[in-house]
Order: C-alpha cells, then sequence, then structure tokens
C-alpha cells in the first residue's frame, strides 16, 4: 500500500523541540520581606525621666518599653548575695497590648519570659561590682506583633547602659523560624502563629558569645545550624541600630560635636616692626 502523502495540516501537528522555562520560585513572606530582612527597627533610650535608664522599642509593630532602676540596696535583704548584685527582670503585657484583651495579672507566660531575659542579660552585666545590691529591669508591652522576648531584651540592653551599669557588651536578640519548610528571620505574629519551628537567639557580637538558644518545633541538625548562622546575622543588624539609639543619646560623633575647622591663617608680613625710641 502506498503511503498517505503528507499534508501541511499533519505536518503542523508534528511535535515540535520545546525549550523548558527554569522554574521561578514565587514564594513570598506575608507582609513581602525577604527570608532575611528584619522588620523597621527604631530604638529610643532616655524616654523615662524617672527612671535611671529605659529605652523604648517599635520592632515591627511591637511597641515595648524598658525601665531600668539601680544599682540600690535589696529588699528583701535575705534576697542578697554577699559577693554580686542580684539582676531582677519584670515582663508585663498590658491588657491592651492584644486582641482579645488580656487579663493584667500576670500569667505563666509572662514569668517564663522573665527569667528568659534574666538569663540573656545576665552575661553581660558586671553583677560582681555590687554586692547585695539589686538592679531591676521592668518590661512594658503596649503593643504586641509576635517576638517579644528578642524585642524585649534589646530594649532592655540599651536601658542598662542608659542607667550606667557596666555592661561587657550590649545583647542583642533576633529570632529565627521555618514556615512552608523555608527559614525566615525575625518573626511576625502570623509566622510565630502559624510557622513550624521559632529559635530565640540571644548574642554579645563584640564577644562572639550566645547567652540565650531557645527552639520550639522540630528543625533538622543541618536546619538549626544555619538557623543559628541566620540569627547571629540578625543580632549583629540589631546591634548596630541599638549602638546607634546610645550614640544619639549621648552625642558621641554627632556632626555638631565635631570640632569647627578653622579659617586659614594669613600669612605674616615679611616687614619687621618699627620698634619705638626711648
Amino acid at each position: 500500500m502506498s503511503k498517505k502523502p503528507t499534508t501541511k495540516k499533519t505536518a503542523a501537528r508534528k511535535p515540535t523541540a520545546r525549550t523548558k522555562k527554569p522554574k521561578v520560585d514565587s514564594w513570598k513572606r506575608a507582609d513581602g520581606r525577604a527570608f532575611d530582612e528584619l522588620r523597621t527597627l527604631k530604638i529610643e533610650s532616655g524616654v523615662l525621666p524617672n527612671a535611671d535608664g529605659s529605652a523604648y522599642i517599635e520592632m515591627g509593630r511591637n511597641k515595648i518599653l524598658a525601665g531600668v532602676f539601680g544599682p540600690r540596696e535589696m529588699h528583701p535583704k535575705h534576697n542578697a548575695k554577699p559577693n554580686e548584685a542580684v539582676l531582677r527582670c519584670r515582663y508585663h503585657m498590658a491588657p491592651f497590648s492584644v486582641d482579645p484583651r488580656r487579663s493584667p495579672a500576670p500569667s505563666r507566660r509572662d514569668q517564663e519570659i522573665s527569667m528568659v531575659m534574666r538569663s540573656a542579660l545576665e552575661p553581660a552585666v558586671f553583677l560582681e561590682r555590687y554586692p547585695r545590691a539589686s538592679i531591676d529591669v521592668y518590661i512594658e508591652v503596649l503593643e504586641a506583633d509576635g517576638g517579644t522576648r528578642c524585642a524585649s531584651i534589646n530594649a532592655a540592653a540599651v536601658a542598662l547602659v542608659d542607667a550606667g551599669i557596666p555592661m561587657k557588651d550590649l545583647v542583642a536578640a533576633c529570632a529565627v523560624g521555618k514556615i512552608e519548610d523555608k527559614l525566615i528571620v525575625d518573626l511576625g505574629d502570623y509566622e510565630d502563629k502559624k510557622g513550624q519551628s521559632d529559635m530565640p537567639v540571644a548574642y554579645m557580637p563584640k564577644l562572639g558569645k550566645v547567652t540565650l538558644l531557645q527552639m520550639d518545633g522540630d528543625l533538622s541538625t543541618e536546619e538549626a545550624g544555619k538557623a543559628l548562622e541566620l540569627a547571629i546575622e540578625g543580632c549583629k543588624k540589631v546591634y548596630e541600630v541599638q549602638r546607634e539609639a546610645l550614640k544619639k543619646k549621648y552625642g558621641i560623633d554627632q556632626p555638631q560635636d565635631k570640632p569647627q575647622e578653622l579659617p586659614p591663617a594669613e600669612p605674616e608680613s615679611e616687614e619687621e616692626p618699627q620698634r619705638e625710641e626711648s
């Protein structure tokens, strides 16, 4: 049998080779940030006139006040330590800081974060210089948007320096988590609640020491190592904002404090001044 001639119509149906386009990862975070991008961060020091030291922080929509009182005499005295000061931290969320409104009474979560803050800040403070004394740090969360423990540690470290407490280094804190199998830095409220894991880290960049490491959820060994690296990089970014807040308060390296340049001196004339005859 003779084969049918190939017509234009059948020739057009023949499959042609197509170049495969590379797949583009269109995944984005809920607020549009990059995976290693921090939320908007603002820190001010010396905002409470009645405290020995204070700071205010806005980290995303978190709004937190920190006040430091001390060193001062320890009360009750039986809790004093003969060789060093006692650092006491109190973390509290205002009833209007979340929706729905929360009870003003301290909760177990408040007590836990107070203990976590103390553990994160103690390695940075020269407590041995103030035996039998107390240093009190009060945190009041005015608006919460996820990651309040890290934001509170950042504010408390600036407030301690503002109070004149000698410290080995500032403590900066940042959290890394996993959502949809992807690691992200500085979790917001939605990411904190819907994510698969959360790892808050507090770090002293100048000394290269981690003062706090917690984890909630599941991470593989490889993911945990990468998450720690991302958290440390985030802490370094927070550290720079903390330093700038203190420089602004005390006028360090500000343009108005730099010495003014004097105009060039006029060349002296070569003529000798005439001497008065006696």
